[in-house]
């Protein structure tokens, strides 16, 4: 185990054995083992994973794939079939739901409980006990039996807690899905400060919180892992498998420019001039990025070309925040498409989806089929947005279907990469262009 690894999983494994029935376990027991009367599941198998400190890990995969399992045997609530899993520090988790309080106290004596398995002495949680309090925000909830909770309520006072046992390692399992909007939003903001000081081990199905808040990612796939590394390259991994498995056998995705996982490096900055205060002005830089894109396509239609050029003139390549722009996609039909949808979305460099739009309402309300050799064009005219200094990109998608039931024919993460620079956005992922700002005395 490396100096800096709080994390140390060496060829792990957990099996459970499935019984058929009942009384197959008093048989098992009865024989000693001698003679087999369950089926073994392998949970995990042959996990290997370091974990270093600081580091923010995301673990995602479809259910009944492991995470659960691999988080428990982290915590020390499972103990392992075969393998080592080497923890160091103080761990603070928030499981599946209904882990780790007793239905039958109260909110407050389960709060002094979880706390003191944490290693809190009954003074130093009397200490933390109105910002716990605060932070669950519950009211009088507090002093009734845990029985009568809400799942948001549980999420609340468990969370509420781990927040303030001073972990080291922080590892939260889905949980925070059943929270109000409120609350998650204030576990965020927590979770955030956390990662400053802290390793975090956080399963989710969220994609974009996977990517906007970890650093490397692990999926999980049948108990073993299936990918591991930087966070976004995971989670698109991810994305065109489940789809995979969503389709079927009505498209096969093949996945393309598997090496050109890095997009252009940032070109450097423009030399900003001298401004006014609510000056917003933002230079885009646009790069075209299609033959290094990566993504799938099934075979069935292919985009072509994506571009961005002035609504009213022709592409020079720089923008300012605030003109009318014309995203325009084109793409031909190797096979017929009843009712293709094509789209955009503008992401940043964590992966968070910015703005976009998709032509599905109108093709809903104009239904047009295109034949197989067809070329076919979407074009998007809208105000562009200011946005702050950094890199984004532009992904392209290609469907034939429905808003509810469709499939992606072509997929590009990062048809287009986008450098804004000389920014004045100060708030915020896009910002908005004020007119007036003033500070003024009221009678």
């Amino acid at each position: 185990m490396s100096s800096d690894a709080v994390i140390d999983i060496q060829g792990l494994g957990k099996c459970f054995q499935m019984y058929a029935k009942p009384q197959d376990r008093l048989f098992q027991m009865l024989t000693l083992g001698r003679k087999a009367f369950h089926q073994e599941f392998w949970a995990l198998k042959n996990v290997s994973l370091t974990v270093r400190k600081g580091e923010t890990v995301g673990i995602i995969g479809r259910n009944g794939s492991g995470k659960s399992t691999l988080l428990q045997l982290v915590c020390g609530t499972l103990n392992p079939s075969r393998g080592n899993v080497n923890v160091t520090g103080r761990v603070a988790a928030l499981l599946e739901l209904g882990a780790g309080f007793n239905p039958e106290f109260t909110g407050r004596e389960n709060v002094y409980m979880a706390a003191s398995l944490y290693g809190l002495s009954r003074a130093e949680t009397q200490a933390r006990f109105d910002e716990i309090a605060a932070f669950a925000d519950i009211g009088e909830h507090l002093d009734q039996p845990v029985k009568t909770y809400s799942s948001g309520m549980y999420v609340r006072l468990a969370f509420a807690v781990i927040a303030h046992v001073d972990a080291d390692i922080l590892v939260v399992d889905e949980a925070l899905a059943v929270g109000d909007a409120v609350f998650t939003q204030r576990c965020m903001r927590f979770i955030r400060r956390f990662k400053e000081t802290g390793t975090l081990l956080f399963v989710s199905h969220d994609i974009n919180s996977v990517v906007n808040l970890c650093q490397k990612a692990v999926w999980l796939r049948n108990g073993e892992i299936s990918e591991i590394g930087e966070a976004k390259t995971v989670a698109e991994s991810y994305l065109q498998y489940t789809l995979q498995e969503i389709y079927g056998e009505d498209a096969k995705l093949q996945s393309i420019n598997e090496q050109a996982r890095e997009t252009a490096k940032e070109t450097d900055l423009i030399e900003s001039e001298a401004a006014l205060a609510l000056d917003y002005g933002s230079r885009y830089q646009v790069h075209p990025n299609l033959n290094d894109a990566n993504g799938w396509k099934s075979g069935a239609a292919e985009i072509l070309d994506v571009k961005v050029a002035r609504a009213d003139a022709e592409d020079i390549g720089v923008f300012r925040g605030g003109e009318r722009v014309k995203v325009a996609i084109r793409a031909v039909a190797h096979k017929p498409l009843k009712q293709p949808i094509m789209g955009f979305l503008v992401r940043d460099r964590l992966g968070q989806d910015l703005f976009g739009e998709n032509t599905g309402v109108f093709s809903q309300l104009n239904p047009r089929s295109i034949d197989a050799g067809e070329r076919f064009e979407a074009g998007f005219v809208f105000k562009l947005p200011m946005l702050p200094n950094g890199q984004y990109v532009l992904t392209a998608s290609l469907a034939d279907g429905d808003a509810h039931d469709n499939i992606q024919h072509h997929w590009l993460h990062d048809a287009m990469v986008i450098n804004v620079s000389n920014s004045k956005i100060r708030y915020g992922l896009v910002g908005a262009e004020f007119e007036d700002v003033k500070l003024s005395i009221v009678a």
